[in-house]
């Protein structure tokens, strides 16, 4: 049994610790072991529905481990990390972390909740199920050579723009939460969630590319430039890094016409002119005409994560 702390706002040296503990699991794992959503709440503070949950072994001040809790749009979410230390008792570390963090939903009033795992084993599996949890979402991370070859090259591409900073971002909002309405992390942004997005490090505008018709704008594809990454065999991806297909949309109204395709491949472009060897994107397993489309420009499945999800009764008065 592990000591787990519940932390609904985190200080600085709270932050410091989970950092830590981030990076070491990033050596050890070779990807990133919180979503971007979760590390830019922790650095942040935490904002309502937050919490963190920091666990050690009995008389320890190291972290064993580190799960944090928000919530979504209509649902909670959850990631975890154990340290690399701790991995023997990993199983154990994650039990104590999610009974913790399931508590917490309850005491806020339950409700439905994802778990979310990248690379999941027999052991997750086996985790979830002691705490009441199944599969759900499955979620593709999938790669592509760049540049695009001679069969992709001479393809139709749409015209696009890049996003202007204080003048496209209602627009691109309204198109974003009309594309994603029923989207359980993308749906429902807001001005603060895309000024936070503005702010980071990796942010470039002339990578947010804008389609419009006829003045407005029914169409984008959102490119992130990552850091170098390591391979699982060891090797680099690229000689700068990784990019990404970070987001793409289509208003519904404007589906039908190829957008999709001709947008995905304007990005594909820009990354390749970048420099960059490698693209990857995330896609939902059971979105098959999305899955297909990526298939059709070259992409196939390095990995995916998986989704544990539940439903948690309110605490009894």
């Amino acid at each position: 049994m592990h000591d787990v702390e519940v932390k609904r706002r985190m200080g600085e040296e709270d932050i410091a610790a989970v950092a830590t503990l981030l990076r070491a699991a990033e050596r050890a794992d070779r990807h990133a072991p919180l979503g971007e959503h979760k590390w830019i709440d922790l650095v942040q503070g935490g904002r309502a529905g937050f919490a963190g949950f920091v666990a050690r072994c009995p008389g320890s001040a190291e972290l064993a481990g580190y799960a944090q809790l928000s919530r979504g749009h209509g649902s909670w979410a959850v990631e975890y990390v154990v340290h690399p230390a701790a991995r023997a008792v990993r199983e154990r570390v994650v039990e104590d972390l999610l009974r913790a963090a399931i508590g917490e939903i309850a005491l806020s009033g339950g409700g439905h909740v994802h778990v979310w795992v990248p690379k999941p084993d027999a052991a997750d599996d086996a985790v979830a199920r002691s705490v009441g949890l199944a599969h759900g979402r499955e979620i593709h991370q999938m790669r592509r050579a760049l540049p695009l070859g001679a069969d992709l090259a001479g393809s139709a591409r749409a015209t696009l723009r890049p996003f202007v900073v204080g003048e496209d971002e209602a627009a691109w909002l309204a198109l974003n939460n009309r594309a994603f309405r029923s989207h359980p992390e993308q749906g429902a942004w807001d001005l603060e969630t895309l000024a936070e997005r503005e702010q980071q490090g990796w942010f470039d505008p002339a990578g947010f590319l804008l389609h419009e018709s006829e003045g407005r704008l029914d169409a984008f594809c959102w490119t992130k430039i990552h850091g170098d990454e390591v391979c699982e065999d060891g090797a680099r991806v690229g000689a700068r890094g990784l990019g990404e297909i970070y987001v793409i949309g289509v208003d519904p109204a404007a589906q039908g016409r190829g957008l999709g395709r001709s947008v995905l491949l304007a990005g594909l472009d820009y990354l390749a002119g970048r420099g960059l060897g490698v693209a990857m994107l995330y896609v939902d397993a059971s979105d098959a005409a999305a899955v297909h489309l990526y298939r059709s420009t070259g992409f196939g499945v390095d990995h995916h994560d998986q989704a544990y999800v539940g439903d948690v009764a309110p605490a009894e008065p």
